[in-house]
């Protein structure tokens, strides 16, 4: 009888873990972090930071040297993720639009299929989750110390910490508490390391004395280039709040009147300081005061000044991003202990990249690549090759169908993006499809980019910003910073009229009209 009695019982668990045919479907963890750029990311660029528990990922599995989104800025990122559509197809173009949480998602196709899924941290969309087992999110943008969160009962609470711990913390949690018998889908959302960057005290004392190499085109001029360049509020030196975003104590900037902050500026300063352990709070005091102090001795302008914004930037911005990887570590260390590593899918990625002072920038929106680009690291033990590359074309609507490819679900025809799993696998080297489409729409909220449509292919990429009637054109491969409008140049016609034509034909293919009319 205790025979029968075990054998009904690992056939129904068996049965449980998987109602298709061909063994148990693999668990997938996504995890996405919020403006990490590639280059803050040791597996790809190891001049500013080294990234161990995000550079395993890349060890143990494939890194993705060109993965693109198709709209550079937060919701619309993490709208494509959840439809596998591109903006004007999932209604969410920027972000102060509400995402309709009625429209279908992986969140239920995943749970159709068996999985438990989850979406903790941060969400940015406006409404509330729908399709999920479970969901903890944070409102709006959330803090960075004691954020709130909301509760799948519509509560909203104070979790007491630094964010990336407490995203982190609860997400294990989940996991703890699952049907194990079950598949999960864990999508586990870090605010960090967005704008104002504060990092966790223990980073900040390792970065705030380190000095970073500083970009080519750091002190660039840009006033020879288009209207967007010119008209784009993304400058590290006029538009990076000292006060606010630097985190340089007020009290020094006060008698500087070029400098002085506003009453936005200081309280947005207060508000950080108040979250803070009050057993922290006086080092991360002293450090923002050794700041201004040095800006009260020198008092620098121009380019000197710059010279010491972008080295505070950096040094809070790669602060944020070492905290990702510790959380990155306790995961992948969660999943060793509790032998779920060999049959769990890790993907690491971020909702766009983000400028670290080229051109003299930060943020993102542009669809030149600093912005566009994105990191992409997927670990499967057993099914991808570990320390492998890939160097095509990949796209965020790919995420989507890539998800339910994994977890053997269908892909609705309505995705528009393609399955990545023959590229993961290795079983395809490459995507038949040669260009990636981009549209940028948010304008006079933020940073004041231009709307403009894109076309990236191997070699080159063709930009139209439409409001203003001007096209960019850039060789990707003898100009990789896309510093040289080729848009006049005579030799270049024959590709500038063949671009045209494929990016017409990706409006169409994607059913995008905007702007309407032809691409003239």
């Amino acid at each position: 009888m205790r025979f029968i009695l075990a054998f009904i019982f690992f056939a129904d668990m068996a049965f449980s873990q998987s109602a298709k045919p061909g063994g148990q479907r693999p668990n997938i963890i996504y995890i996405m972090s919020d403006d990490h750029d590639n280059d803050a990311i040791s597996a790809y660029n190891k001049r500013f930071i080294s990234t161990p528990n995000i550079d395993r990922l890349a060890k143990e599995g494939m890194r993705f040297n060109r993965a693109f989104v198709g709209n550079s800025i937060c919701a619309p990122a993490r709208a494509t993720l959840l439809t596998g559509q591109h903006s004007h197809k999932n209604g969410v173009k920027d972000n102060f639009t509400r995402f309709d949480s009625s429209k279908i998602t992986i969140a239920p196709l995943l749970r159709k299929e068996g999985y438990s899924t989850a979406m903790i941290g941060k969400w940015h969309l406006q409404s509330y989750p729908a399709g999920f087992d479970y969901w903890r999110i944070l409102p709006g943008m959330g803090q960075y110390f004691d954020t709130r969160m909301i509760t799948m009962g519509g509560d909203t609470i104070i979790e007491k910490g630094y964010s990336t711990d407490v995203i982190t913390d609860d997400a294990l949690q989940w996991l703890n508490n699952i049907d194990r018998h079950q598949p999960f889908v864990l999508f586990l959302h870090h605010k960090a390391p967005h704008r104002n960057f504060v990092p966790a005290l223990k980073y900040l004392e390792q970065y705030h004395t380190k000095i970073f190499p500083e970009p080519p085109t750091l002190y660039n001029d840009t006033a020879g280039h288009g209207s967007a360049w010119r008209i784009q509020t993304m400058s590290i030196l006029s538009v990076m709040r000292l006060c606010g975003d630097l985190k340089v104590d007020p009290q020094y900037l006060a008698d500087i009147p070029e400098l002085k902050p506003d009453a936005d500026d200081i309280a947005t300063y207060n508000a950080i300081m108040k979250r803070m352990p009050e057993n922290q709070r006086q080092r991360f005091k002293e450090i923002y005061a050794e700041r201004g102090q040095l800006i009260q001795q020198l008092r620098p302008k121009g380019k000197e000044l710059l010279k010491y914004k972008y080295q505070w930037y950096m040094q809070d911005y790669l602060a944020c991003v070492a905290s990702i990887d510790e959380s990155i570590g306790k995961v992948l260390d969660y999943l060793d202990q509790h032998q779920l590593a060999k049959n769990t899918v890790v993907i690491y990625t971020s909702d766009q990249g983000f400028y670290l002072g080229e051109n003299g920038w930060f943020d993102k929106r542009f669809a030149y690549d600093v912005s566009m680009r994105t990191p992409l690291i997927v670990r499967w033990p057993g099914h991808i090759q570990p320390g492998s590359v890939s160097n095509t074309l990949v796209q965020n609507i790919d995420f989507a169908p890539t998800i339910l490819d994994i977890a053997r679900a269908k892909v609705p025809e309505w995705m528009q993006g393609v399955s990545l799993l023959p590229l993961l696998t290795g079983k395809q080297k490459t995507l038949p499809r040669k260009y990636l489409y981009y549209h940028y729409y948010e304008f006079g909220k933020d940073h004041t980019v231009i709307p403009h449509l894109a076309i990236r292919g191997e070699k080159y990429k063709l930009i139209y910003f439409y409001t203003v009637n001007e096209w960019e054109l850039y060789d990707l491969e003898k100009d990789p910073a896309e510093q040289h409008n080729l848009i006049q140049s005579p030799q270049q016609q024959a590709i500038i009229k063949q671009l045209k034509t494929e990016l017409k034909k990706l409006r169409d293919l994607y059913d995008d009209h905007e702007p309407a009319g032809e691409l003239n």
